[in-house]
């Protein structure tokens, strides 16, 4: 096999293809999209220019290798996968053109959604479908599966927008030979094509033959939604829209999701007179309660909705009075429980983000897994109800539970179900299999569709016989003969033109694969103790990897834009050195270095990821099972920098000489090789007297304090200064504060490196210790984010004992005891400030806390999205550091930059130290900040 990769890797180059690969890490990255399945190619291209496409057609017709083309991988039916070439179009990104007056945009295929909307809104124009994956989801692949999105109620499907399409056909044939196939097909088999295609909006399941009859033929129109199976985009011009003026959402609240769902057909008739170019119902999203409840206990704040468990989520565009006016109509025909009208964009946005991560949300909000198959069904939308009460006791039946949501305006359910597939247990698939074809079955009462918007792919092609006659599936076969006859085109999706018909549905399940299962010194709480169920909590939603990414997740992956560095690549690789195969020496494999090389261990994917993939505790224990497991010998940086806190106390007694050294450039120089820093990075400076030295009171004073300061290792080595400023202002508002004097370290630099044997006994013996204080009573106060964190999340899953889950509850952030305590803050009007919370502050603690005080106290607040780019000793690794200031540059610094008399707010040592390197700019802790303004 990998002769054969190679020298079709060979083949590839010969013909001027620049980025081709048949490595073992890419291999295993494009193994699966976001479906059930996994099918290893012989070769990954990255198209940079249109004619690459061409190229990779001409070596797959002459070589006879099947080739599937790829946009962001998020396909959800295994339409982007294949066992030849597997082409990622992202990289031909270009909007080649945007004509207001046509209202019409030229785009390459690998273009993303959101890029075009930001091209289009300066004209005022937007591109009308709007799926969940708009932020990296590119528009070649939404029109192979006829992506439809929210605003498709309002705006259409991607067929309705689509204009015209440049293609490369499967067939080595001229286009007008192929055009002039297709019309004669058509005009052979009029009956079947008038009644059994084009019934209601959201049929689009199989080829959309409708668009060949005579009266409405469109070869563009009709290549939407053929999941790459007859030709590749390599241009296409769609339609935009005005944007509307004003937008309101309307709230609905219903006992259950299937009254929400019978209230659809009244909602839309009572809006559908007043409906006009300036005004319109552009949504209509069914939602369910146990989403919501997984979102809140993430501790995310979710706007307030009406009394319900089931809701509808009404938006309606257009003026601002008018859309006033409609919002009553839309209550008073819903029938609800109660209402709310969310006026206020910033919770508009809230709830539509909640929305667009119900997949990955919905696959974590039962009890055990739930997974994509019979995703997105959907119904003539007078029948939805109906339609989820028989599905809802077909669940039952089969002993299965699913979560609806989705686009209830179009009749359309989305559903992640908890199949009970086992690892190396193939024969685990037949409850799969049979409820599949069960749902198939009792959807022909309906006159549905198995695919309401994401394609049949892998998943659902085996069930399109329950849709349409023998007649049109024959035509199915026909088109394929006509514009792929050798097969060679995402084969196994749709039709073959050989008869022997689509992939079937249980062959490839990764769900089954066996699983490595390695003894772990974490405990993995949440997927218990399984490394290899963490590592497939990733079900490749990519949202990871949006060129334009909200949040800390992933940082590398905006630095590099290379699919191994983002969250899922990395767990794609994981995945495949725990299932075998491509990775013959599992965990300790080249491909799983190269993954986690550049992984930062910011914790940003533990919030950010919607199935909460938490990276940096996997890498934890892969480094774990390497160095301290398998005995490979670990890299000198994981006993220097890894251990930071121990050089520390030993430097402690001599710190104003080791920082004397430290300014001599040969001896700092030699220190950092020695060390395993970068020489372009400084050295920490060791503070001459400790945060426990400072506070002279913690020893002499007796009883108890109103306040304990736990004395971190950064704290109390490096930035005594925040511990001094939290002394001051507490004791300025009459708090007795004073710091333990107990060494206690949260082992923080340990767990990152993987040094778990270490860490469990330095971790144990630090929450015995903060456990006293806490069970006393008063409050303990944590400085160092980072360290905090750790005290939150990695001391429960490296010691899940009950002083670990007191000291985790116990011990607060400056900003949340301020808060508690009801402290007064300094007046801060006129101040304006720039914060950089601490990634493992956004993950794990937040920052809303802290940003609501400073706003409290008048200040003007820029809080920077994503990650200063240091990330603890990632950033001053030799080897790191270009990616390091890369990742600055993505927030940070153009931060910073845009505010240049701003106060940098920064509780973190490592976003401290980052600013200090990059900038000339001061920084300051909260406390600190509060404390110079007293």
């Amino acid at each position: 096999m990998l002769e054969i990769a190679v020298d079709l890797a060979a083949e590839l180059r010969d013909q001027g293809l620049a980025d081709v690969s048949v490595s073992d890490i890419d291999r295993a990255m494009y193994s699966s999209d976001a479906s059930l399945y996994r099918v290893v190619p012989q070769a990954v291209v990255r198209a940079q220019h249109v004619d690459e496409l061409h190229a990779v057609h001409e070596v797959s017709r002459r070589l006879g290798v099947p080739l599937t083309l790829r946009g962001s991988g998020t396909s959800i039916a295994g339409n982007a996968i294949g066992s030849g070439i597997v082409v990622d179009t992202r990289g031909l990104n270009r909007v080649l053109n945007i004509d207001p007056e046509a209202r019409t945009a030229t785009v390459e295929p690998g273009v993303v959604h959101s890029e075009l909307q930001r091209a289009a809104a300066p004209h005022g124009l937007r591109f009308g479908p709007d799926p969940s994956s708009h932020t990296r989801a590119t528009i070649g692949g939404m029109i192979g599966n006829n992506a439809c999105g929210s605003r498709a109620l309002g705006y259409g499907r991607t067929v309705d927008n689509v204009e015209e399409l440049e293609v490369i056909w499967g067939a080595d044939t001229a286009s007008p030979e192929i055009t002039a196939g297709l019309g004669a097909l058509a005009e052979r088999n009029l009956g079947t094509i008038r009644t059994q295609f084009g019934r209601f909006g959201r049929q689009v399941s199989g080829y959309s033959l409708e668009h060949l009859l005579p009266e409405r033929r469109s070869i563009p129109k009709f290549l939407v939604g053929t999941e790459g199976t007859l030709a590749t985009v390599t241009r296409a011009t769609v339609r935009l829209v005005s944007a509307p003026a004003s937008r309101v959402l309307v709230a609905l609240g219903y006992p259950d999701m299937a009254h929400a769902a019978d209230a659809v057909p009244q909602i839309r008739a009572g809006i559908a007179p007043y409906e006009s170019p300036q005004l319109r119902l552009t949504a209509l999203e069914g939602m369910d309660a146990r989403i919501i409840d997984l979102v809140r206990s993430r501790g995310v704040v979710v706007p307030e909705l009406p009394r319900g468990t089931g809701w509808l989520f009404a938006e309606i565009g257009g003026e601002a009075g008018a859309v006033a006016d409609a919002a009553v109509k839309v209550i008073t025909a819903s029938g609800s429980l109660a209402s709310r009208v969310v006026s206020t964009p910033a919770e508009q946005d809230a709830l539509w983000r909640i929305r667009e991560d119900g997949g990955g949300l919905a696959g974590r909000a039962l009890p055990t897994p739930a997974h994509a198959g019979w995703e997105d069904s959907a119904v003539p939308p007078e029948h939805l109800g109906a339609w989820l009460r028989d599905f809802e006791r077909l669940l039952v039946d089969h002993g299965l539970k699913g979560i609806p949501y989705g686009h209830f305006g179009d009749g359309c359910i989305h559903v992640r179900i908890d199949f009970p597939f086992q690892p190396g247990d193939a024969a685990s698939a037949t409850v799969f299999h049979d409820f599949m074809h069960a749902a198939a079955s009792a959807l022909q009462k309906y006159g549905g569709t198995i695919s309401g918007e994401h394609g049949d792919g892998r998943t659902r092609s085996e069930l399109l016989p329950y849709m349409y006659e023998p007649d049109a599936l024959r035509l199915f076969d026909e088109v394929k003969r006509i514009c792929d006859p050798r097969g060679l085109m995402n084969p196994g999706v749709i039709a073959d033109p050989s008869g022997d018909g689509p992939a079937d549905i249980t062959e490839d399940l990764r769900t089954v694969r066996p699983r490595g299962r390695p003894r772990t010194a974490l405990k993995l709480l949440h997927d218990g103790g399984d490394l290899g169920a963490a590592v497939h909590r990733c079900t490749g939603v990519g949202k990871c990897v949006a060129p334009h990414a909200a949040g800390v997740m992933c940082p590398s992956y905006q630095a590099t834009r290379n699919e191994k560095d983002s969250t899922r690549g990395r767990a794609r690789v994981l995945q495949e050195a725990l299932d075998g195969g491509l990775l013959r020496d599992g965990l300790t494999s080249a491909a799983v270095d190269e993954a986690l090389d550049l992984c930062l261990a910011c914790k940003g994917c533990a919030t950010d990821c919607p199935t909460g993939v938490d990276m940096a505790t996997y890498k934890s224990e892969v480094l774990h099972q390497k160095h301290d497991v398998a005995g490979i010998r670990r890299p000198r940086s994981h006993l220097t920098l890894g251990r930071l806190p121990l050089w520390a106390r030993l430097a402690a007694p001599v710190a104003t000489i080791a920082n004397l050294a430290a300014r001599i450039p040969p001896l700092a120089a030699l220190g950092k090789w020695a060390v395993g820093i970068d020489q372009r990075r400084s050295t920490p400076t060791f503070a001459p007297r400790t945060l426990r030295r400072a506070d002279r009171r913690a020893v002499t004073g007796g009883g108890q304090p109103d306040v304990w300061i736990w004395a971190d290792s950064f704290t109390d080595h490096f930035f005594p200064n925040s511990g001094v400023a939290a002394l001051e202002y507490l004791r300025a508002n009459g708090i007795d504060a004073r710091v333990i004097q107990d060494d206690a370290c949260c082992g923080l630099t340990w767990i990152t490196t993987g040094q778990l044997d270490r860490a469990k006994p330095m971790v144990t013996r630090t929450v015995e210790r903060l456990a006293a204080y806490v069970d006393s009573g008063v409050p303990v106060l944590g400085l160092e984010p980072s360290c905090t964190a750790t005290l939150r999340s990695d001391v429960l899953d490296l010691v899940d004992s009950a002083d670990a889950r007191r000291v985790a509850d116990g011990v607060l952030t400056f900003a949340e005891l301020v808060t508690r305590l009801k402290l007064p803050v300094p007046d801060l009007t006129g101040v304006e400030v720039v914060a950089q919370p601490h990634c493992h502050q956004n993950a794990v603690l937040g920052w809303s806390v802290d940003e609501a005080l400073l706003r409290h106290a008048g200040a003007t607040v820029t809080r920077v999205d994503g990650c200063c780019g240091l990330a603890g000793n990632f950033g001053v690794e030799k080897g790191h550091y270009e990616v390091s200031v890369a990742v600055a540059e993505t927030h940070l610094l153009p931060s910073l930059r845009a505010h240049p008399d701003a106060v940098v707010l920064a509780d973190g040592m490592s976003c401290r130290i980052q600013v200090d390197d990059l900038t000339d700019r001061p920084t300051m802790h909260l406390a600190e900040l509060l404390a110079s303004r007293l």
